[in-house]
C-alpha cells in the first residue's frame, strides 16, 4: 500500500494529515484519469518504451508487456450506462450512440459484432474468478442543453457537470456506484481541458468531496469541430499526414462516428479498471497502461504503427469493422490478456 503521493515538485504528502476536499484535488491533479489518446494511430513506435516495442508476432503483440490485476474491483454486475448529453444534441446523433451502447449486449447481431468485440472485455475477471459482466445496458439520461456550467470545462468541474445531474430536483440520474457507469458527453461546441492536445476523452471516479459519491465516470467529446483529424480519424485526417485519405464513416457523421470508438475505449477500461486499482500495465498506477491503450489505432488483423489493419467496406462505401443493431461501427480492438496480444471479432483468423 502507499502511504504518500509525490506532487510535482517531488514533496511527499501524507493523505491521512489531508482533508478530504484537499485529498481528492491533489490526488486528481497528480494522478490524474485514465486518458485516451484516441482514435488516430502513432506514426511511429515509440522506440523508448518496452510496453510497445518487442516482437510482435500479432497485432499489437509483445512480450514486453505484462498486464496484471491489482486487486481492485471490476465491474461483474450487470453494468448500466446513464448517459449526460451537455449541449446542443440533434436527435439523429442520439440514436448512433444509443445504438453502440445497445448493440454491446445484443444477441443475433451479424458477425464480426459489437458483442463479439466486447466477448474479450469480459475475459477479465476479479479476484473472486467472477468474468466482467455481459449485459450493458442504456440507463437514464440527462439533457444539460443550457450548458449550466458553460461552454468551457475543466476536469474538475466535469465532476459538477456529473453532481447536478444526479442531485437535480426533477428527474434526477440514478446512483448506483457497484455497477453504474456515467457517460458525460459534450457536443461539438464545447471545449473540455486538453481536448483535442491528443485528448479524445478519458474516465475515472468522482471524489465525494464533490459530487457526493464514488461514481466510476468517463468524459468523450464531439470533436466535428475543433480537431475531427486527431478524434475523428480516419474519418477526417490531420494536416501532419499527407497522402492518407480519409475513409466514409458508416452512420454519416464523422464527429459522432469518431465519438463512438473513443466512448467503446472508455467504457472498456472503466468495466476492467474502474477505480484504476484492478487490470492495468506498467509499475505505476498514476499512469495506468490499460487494455485498450494497448490496441490504439488497431482496427484490424495487421495494425499496428500508422496502419489501422483490415477493415470492412459496405456497399455504401462507408468503412466499418463490426455490426450493430441494424447499424455498422467502427472500434478498436482492446487487450486480451489470455493470448497477449490485441483482438477484435473481424480478425482475418476468426
Amino acid at each position: 500500500m502507499r502511504r504518500g503521493f509525490s506532487g510535482r515538485w517531488g514533496t511527499t504528502f501524507s493523505p491521512v494529515l489531508l482533508a478530504p476536499a484537499v485529498l481528492s484535488l491533489l490526488l486528481f491533479l497528480f494522478v490524474g484519469p485514465s486518458t485516451a489518446w484516441r482514435p488516430w494511430p502513432r506514426t511511429r513506435l515509440n522506440g523508448s518504451d518496452p510496453l510497445f516495442d518487442g516482437s510482435k508476432k500479432y497485432e499489437g503483440s509483445s512480450e514486453f508487456v505484462h498486464l496484471r490485476y491489482h486487486m481492485g474491483p471490476v465491474l461483474t454486475n450487470n453494468i448500466t450506462v446513464h448517459t449526460i448529453w451537455y449541449g446542443s444534441w440533434a436527435r439523429a446523433q442520439k440514436k448512433i450512440i444509443r445504438g453502440f451502447i445497445t448493440s454491446i449486449s445484443a444477441v443475433g447481431s451479424k458477425h464480426p459484432s459489437v458483442s463479439g468485440w466486447w466477448r474479450t472485455v469480459q475475459l477479465y475477471t476479479d479476484q473472486t474468478g467472477a468474468n466482467i459482466s455481459r449485459t450493458v445496458r442504456l440507463g437514464e439520461e440527462k439533457n444539460d442543453r443550457f450548458y449550466s456550467h458553460g461552454k468551457a470545462l475543466t476536469r474538475l468541474s466535469i465532476q459538477s457537470v456529473i453532481k447536478s445531474a444526479v442531485t437535480a430536483r426533477t428527474k434526477p440520474l440514478p446512483v448506483n456506484p457497484k455497477s453504474g457507469l456515467y457517460l458525460l458527453l459534450t457536443s461539438e461546441d464545447v471545449y473540455v481541458q486538453d481536448f483535442c492536445d491528443n485528448v479524445c476523452g478519458f474516465h475515472y471516479f468522482t471524489f465525494p468531496s464533490i459530487v457526493g459519491y464514488t461514481l466510476p465516470y468517463a468524459w468523450v467529446g464531439n470533436s466535428a469541430k475543433l480537431c475531427p483529424g486527431v478524434c475523428a480519424y480516419p474519418f477526417s485526417v490531420p494536416n501532419y499526414m499527407p497522402g492518407f485519405k480519409p475513409v466514409k464513416s458508416p452512420n454519416g457523421d464523422i464527429g459522432v462516428d469518431g465519438m463512438i470508438s473513443v466512448i467503446a475505449h472508455e467504457i472498456a477500461e472503466l468495466a476492467t479498471n474502474p477505480l484504476v486499482n484492478a487490470w492495468y500495465a506498467g509499475p505505476d498506477p498514476s499512469f495506468p497502461v490499460e487494455i485498450a491503450d494497448l490496441c490504439e489505432g488497431i482496427y484490424g488483423t495487421g495494425g499496428g504503427g500508422s496502419y489501422t489493419g483490415q477493415m470492412l467496406e459496405g456497399g455504401d462505401g462507408a468503412t466499418y469493422n463490426m455490426n450493430g443493431i441494424r447499424r455498422r461501427f467502427l472500434v478498436q480492438w482492446v487487450w486480451n490478456h489470455v493470448v497477449s496480444y490485441c483482438t477484435g471479432p473481424n480478425a482475418l483468423d476468426q
